[in-house]
Protein backbone atom coordinates (compact mmCIF):
# COMPACT_ATOMS: atom_id res chain seq x y z
CA UNK A 1 0.00 0.00 0.00
CA UNK A 2 2.93 2.36 0.57
CA UNK A 3 3.71 2.28 -3.16
CA UNK A 4 0.07 3.09 -3.95
CA UNK A 5 0.03 5.91 -1.38
CA UNK A 6 3.28 7.34 -2.74
CA UNK A 7 1.80 7.54 -6.25
CA UNK A 8 -1.26 9.41 -4.97
CA UNK A 9 0.78 11.81 -2.82
CA UNK A 10 3.20 12.54 -5.67
CA UNK A 11 0.41 13.13 -8.18
CA UNK A 12 -1.38 15.45 -5.74
CA UNK A 13 1.87 17.36 -5.11
CA UNK A 14 2.40 17.80 -8.86
CA UNK A 15 -1.16 19.06 -9.28
CA UNK A 16 -1.46 21.32 -6.25
CA UNK A 17 2.01 22.91 -6.30
CA UNK A 18 1.06 24.87 -9.41
CA UNK A 19 -2.72 24.98 -9.38
CA UNK A 20 -3.82 27.67 -6.88
CA UNK A 21 -5.39 25.23 -4.42
CA UNK A 22 -2.56 24.73 -1.86
CA UNK A 23 -0.13 21.82 -1.99
CA UNK A 24 0.73 22.00 1.73
CA UNK A 25 -2.94 21.97 2.65
CA UNK A 26 -3.61 18.87 0.57
CA UNK A 27 -0.53 17.04 1.85
CA UNK A 28 -1.45 17.74 5.48
CA UNK A 29 -4.88 16.25 4.86
CA UNK A 30 -3.59 13.23 2.91
CA UNK A 31 -1.03 12.43 5.58
CA UNK A 32 -3.94 12.21 8.03
CA UNK A 33 -5.87 9.93 5.69
CA UNK A 34 -3.01 7.59 4.76
CA UNK A 35 -1.61 5.89 7.89
CA UNK A 36 1.87 5.23 6.51
CA UNK A 37 4.92 5.57 8.75
CA UNK A 38 7.11 5.24 5.67
CA UNK A 39 5.60 8.22 3.85
CA UNK A 40 4.54 10.53 6.70
CA UNK A 41 7.99 12.05 6.97
CA UNK A 42 9.86 15.24 6.16
CA UNK A 43 12.12 13.34 3.77
CA UNK A 44 9.28 12.19 1.52
CA UNK A 45 7.74 15.66 1.37
CA UNK A 46 11.17 17.04 0.42
CA UNK A 47 11.58 14.67 -2.53
CA UNK A 48 8.06 15.47 -3.76
CA UNK A 49 8.94 19.18 -3.81
CA UNK A 50 12.17 18.32 -5.59
CA UNK A 51 10.11 16.66 -8.31
CA UNK A 52 8.10 19.83 -8.88
CA UNK A 53 11.33 21.84 -8.96
CA UNK A 54 12.55 19.57 -11.78
CA UNK A 55 9.29 20.22 -13.64
CA UNK A 56 9.80 23.99 -13.38
CA UNK A 57 13.40 23.87 -14.56
CA UNK A 58 12.55 21.71 -17.58
CA UNK A 59 9.54 23.82 -18.57
CA UNK A 60 11.23 27.20 -18.14
CA UNK A 61 14.77 26.32 -19.21
CA UNK A 62 14.71 28.87 -22.05
CA UNK A 63 13.51 31.58 -19.67
CA UNK A 64 16.22 30.62 -17.19
CA UNK A 65 18.89 31.07 -19.86
CA UNK A 66 17.46 34.49 -20.79
CA UNK A 67 17.25 35.51 -17.13
CA UNK A 68 20.86 34.48 -16.54
CA UNK A 69 22.06 36.41 -19.60
CA UNK A 70 19.96 39.40 -18.62
CA UNK A 71 21.36 39.35 -15.10
CA UNK A 72 24.94 39.64 -16.31
CA UNK A 73 24.06 42.14 -19.04
CA UNK A 74 22.44 44.37 -16.44
CA UNK A 75 25.68 44.29 -14.43
CA UNK A 76 28.38 44.60 -17.04
CA UNK A 77 26.70 46.46 -19.89
CA UNK A 78 24.31 48.55 -17.82
CA UNK A 79 21.48 47.53 -20.11
CA UNK A 80 18.37 49.68 -20.14
CA UNK A 81 16.10 46.89 -21.36
CA UNK A 82 13.42 46.08 -18.82
CA UNK A 83 13.56 42.35 -19.52
CA UNK A 84 17.20 42.30 -18.49
CA UNK A 85 16.15 43.39 -15.03
CA UNK A 86 13.53 40.66 -14.57
CA UNK A 87 16.05 38.46 -12.75
CA UNK A 88 16.62 41.31 -10.27
CA UNK A 89 12.89 41.66 -9.76
CA UNK A 90 12.64 37.95 -8.98
CA UNK A 91 15.40 38.37 -6.39
CA UNK A 92 13.60 41.36 -4.85
CA UNK A 93 10.33 39.41 -4.72
CA UNK A 94 12.04 36.74 -2.59
CA UNK A 95 13.25 39.14 0.11
CA UNK A 96 10.04 39.49 2.21
CA UNK A 97 9.33 35.74 2.43
CA UNK A 98 13.03 34.95 2.99
CA UNK A 99 13.19 37.35 5.93
CA UNK A 100 9.96 36.08 7.51
CA UNK A 101 10.93 32.46 6.88
CA UNK A 102 14.37 32.88 8.43
CA UNK A 103 13.06 34.36 11.68
CA UNK A 104 9.56 32.93 12.05
CA UNK A 105 9.21 29.71 9.99
CA UNK A 106 9.29 27.38 13.02
CA UNK A 107 6.77 29.54 14.89
CA UNK A 108 4.46 29.61 11.89
CA UNK A 109 4.76 25.82 11.55
CA UNK A 110 3.74 25.36 15.19
CA UNK A 111 0.85 27.83 15.14
CA UNK A 112 -0.72 27.27 11.74
CA UNK A 113 -0.02 23.68 10.66
CA UNK A 114 -3.55 22.49 11.34
CA UNK A 115 -6.74 21.60 9.51
CA UNK A 116 -8.47 24.69 10.91
CA UNK A 117 -5.83 26.97 9.39
CA UNK A 118 -6.15 25.17 6.05
CA UNK A 119 -9.94 25.67 6.06
CA UNK A 120 -9.70 29.38 6.84
CA UNK A 121 -7.06 30.10 4.19
CA UNK A 122 -8.85 28.05 1.54
CA UNK A 123 -11.84 30.35 1.97
CA UNK A 124 -9.91 33.63 2.33
CA UNK A 125 -7.78 33.15 -0.79
CA UNK A 126 -10.81 31.91 -2.73
CA UNK A 127 -12.57 35.19 -1.91
CA UNK A 128 -9.48 37.11 -3.08
CA UNK A 129 -9.62 35.25 -6.41
CA UNK A 130 -13.19 36.45 -6.96
CA UNK A 131 -12.48 40.02 -5.86
CA UNK A 132 -9.45 40.55 -8.09
CA UNK A 133 -11.06 38.83 -11.06
CA UNK A 134 -13.89 41.35 -10.75
CA UNK A 135 -11.82 44.51 -10.30
CA UNK A 136 -8.84 43.80 -12.54
CA UNK A 137 -8.82 46.10 -15.56
CA UNK A 138 -5.32 45.98 -17.01
CA UNK A 139 -3.40 43.32 -18.93
CA UNK A 140 0.20 44.24 -18.29
CA UNK A 141 3.07 42.02 -19.42
CA UNK A 142 6.20 41.17 -17.45
CA UNK A 143 8.33 43.50 -19.60
CA UNK A 144 6.56 46.38 -17.83
CA UNK A 145 7.38 45.13 -14.33
CA UNK A 146 8.84 47.56 -11.81
CA UNK A 147 10.62 47.20 -8.50
CA UNK A 148 7.41 48.09 -6.65
CA UNK A 149 5.51 45.33 -8.48
CA UNK A 150 8.11 42.76 -7.48
CA UNK A 151 8.09 43.87 -3.84
CA UNK A 152 4.29 43.76 -3.55
CA UNK A 153 4.10 40.29 -5.11
CA UNK A 154 6.88 39.24 -2.74
CA UNK A 155 4.90 40.55 0.24
CA UNK A 156 1.90 38.53 -0.92
CA UNK A 157 4.09 35.43 -0.95
CA UNK A 158 4.63 35.77 2.81
CA UNK A 159 1.08 34.49 3.35
CA UNK A 160 2.01 31.20 1.68
CA UNK A 161 3.71 30.09 4.90
CA UNK A 162 0.22 29.42 6.22
CA UNK A 163 -1.04 26.02 4.96
CA UNK A 164 -4.08 26.31 2.74
CA UNK A 165 -2.97 29.59 1.16
CA UNK A 166 -1.23 28.33 -2.02
CA UNK A 167 2.03 30.01 -2.92
CA UNK A 168 1.09 30.14 -6.59
CA UNK A 169 -2.41 31.38 -5.79
CA UNK A 170 -1.44 34.26 -3.53
CA UNK A 171 1.38 35.45 -5.80
CA UNK A 172 -0.94 35.36 -8.81
CA UNK A 173 -3.34 37.50 -6.77
CA UNK A 174 -0.43 39.87 -6.12
CA UNK A 175 0.21 40.04 -9.85
CA UNK A 176 -3.45 40.70 -10.62
CA UNK A 177 -3.47 43.46 -8.01
CA UNK A 178 -0.65 45.14 -9.94
CA UNK A 179 -2.55 44.94 -13.23
CA UNK A 180 -0.81 41.97 -14.86
CA UNK A 181 -2.78 39.50 -16.95
CA UNK A 182 -3.56 36.14 -15.37
CA UNK A 183 -1.04 34.32 -17.56
CA UNK A 184 1.77 36.82 -16.94
CA UNK A 185 1.07 36.82 -13.20
CA UNK A 186 1.26 33.01 -13.21
CA UNK A 187 4.50 33.02 -15.24
CA UNK A 188 6.15 35.33 -12.74
CA UNK A 189 4.80 33.21 -9.89
CA UNK A 190 6.34 30.08 -11.41
CA UNK A 191 9.67 31.77 -12.11
CA UNK A 192 9.71 32.93 -8.47
CA UNK A 193 9.03 29.36 -7.39
CA UNK A 194 12.30 28.04 -8.86
CA UNK A 195 14.65 29.71 -6.33
CA UNK A 196 12.02 29.25 -3.57
CA UNK A 197 11.83 25.49 -4.10
CA UNK A 198 15.57 25.20 -4.66
CA UNK A 199 16.58 26.88 -1.41
CA UNK A 200 13.79 25.16 0.51
CA UNK A 201 15.12 21.83 -0.80
CA UNK A 202 18.70 22.68 0.22
CA UNK A 203 17.56 23.71 3.70
CA UNK A 204 15.37 20.66 4.25
CA UNK A 205 17.85 18.15 2.87
CA UNK A 206 20.37 19.19 5.51
CA UNK A 207 17.83 18.38 8.23
CA UNK A 208 17.27 14.76 7.26
CA UNK A 209 19.34 11.61 7.51
CA UNK A 210 19.33 8.93 4.84
CA UNK A 211 21.54 6.51 6.76
CA UNK A 212 18.62 4.44 8.03
CA UNK A 213 16.61 4.49 4.81
CA UNK A 214 15.39 1.11 3.61
CA UNK A 215 15.32 -0.02 0.01
CA UNK A 216 11.53 0.40 0.00
CA UNK A 217 11.81 4.00 1.15
CA UNK A 218 14.46 4.84 -1.47
CA UNK A 219 12.23 3.29 -4.13
CA UNK A 220 9.11 5.26 -3.16
CA UNK A 221 11.20 8.45 -3.04
CA UNK A 222 12.45 7.91 -6.59
CA UNK A 223 8.94 6.99 -7.71
CA UNK A 224 7.48 10.05 -6.00
CA UNK A 225 10.05 12.38 -7.55
CA UNK A 226 9.37 11.11 -11.07
CA UNK A 227 5.59 11.26 -10.76
CA UNK A 228 5.50 14.73 -9.16
CA UNK A 229 7.86 16.00 -11.88
CA UNK A 230 5.80 14.57 -14.76
CA UNK A 231 2.45 15.66 -13.34
CA UNK A 232 3.87 19.07 -12.44
CA UNK A 233 5.17 19.66 -15.98
CA UNK A 234 1.79 18.81 -17.52
CA UNK A 235 -0.03 21.05 -15.03
CA UNK A 236 2.24 24.04 -15.73
CA UNK A 237 1.75 23.67 -19.48
CA UNK A 238 -2.03 23.45 -19.46
CA UNK A 239 -2.65 25.81 -16.54
CA UNK A 240 -0.92 28.65 -18.40
CA UNK A 241 -3.08 27.91 -21.45
CA UNK A 242 -6.18 27.82 -19.25
CA UNK A 243 -5.43 31.27 -17.81
CA UNK A 244 -5.29 32.87 -21.26
CA UNK A 245 -9.08 32.73 -21.59
CA UNK A 246 -10.55 31.60 -18.27
CA UNK A 247 -10.69 33.03 -14.79
CA UNK A 248 -9.61 31.86 -11.33
CA UNK A 249 -13.21 31.66 -10.12
CA UNK A 250 -13.37 27.92 -10.80
CA UNK A 251 -10.49 27.44 -8.35
CA UNK A 252 -12.25 29.63 -5.81
CA UNK A 253 -15.29 27.36 -6.04
CA UNK A 254 -13.07 24.29 -5.58
CA UNK A 255 -11.47 25.86 -2.51
CA UNK A 256 -14.88 26.61 -0.97
CA UNK A 257 -16.11 23.05 -1.58
CA UNK A 258 -12.93 21.55 -0.14
CA UNK A 259 -13.13 23.83 2.91
CA UNK A 260 -16.73 22.73 3.51
CA UNK A 261 -15.78 19.05 3.26
CA UNK A 262 -12.86 19.49 5.66
CA UNK A 263 -15.08 21.39 8.10
CA UNK A 264 -17.62 18.56 8.13
CA UNK A 265 -15.12 15.69 8.28
CA UNK A 266 -12.40 17.01 10.58
CA UNK A 267 -13.98 19.78 12.69
CA UNK A 268 -17.70 19.24 13.22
Amino acid sequence: MDYFYSIILAAVQGLTEFLPISSSGHLIILHQIFPSELLNSLTFDVVLHFGTLIALVIFFWRDLIKLTKGFFLSIFKKSSKTEHYLSWYIIVSLIPASAIGYFFEDLIEQKFRSTNAVIVMLVVVGILFIIFEKIRSKKRELVSMTLVDALIIGLAQVLSFIPGTSRSGITIVGGLARGFSRKEAARFSFLMAIPVLFFAFIKRITQISLSDSSFSFVFVCILGTIISAVVGYVVIKYFLRFLEKRSLVVFAVYRFILAAILLIVFVL
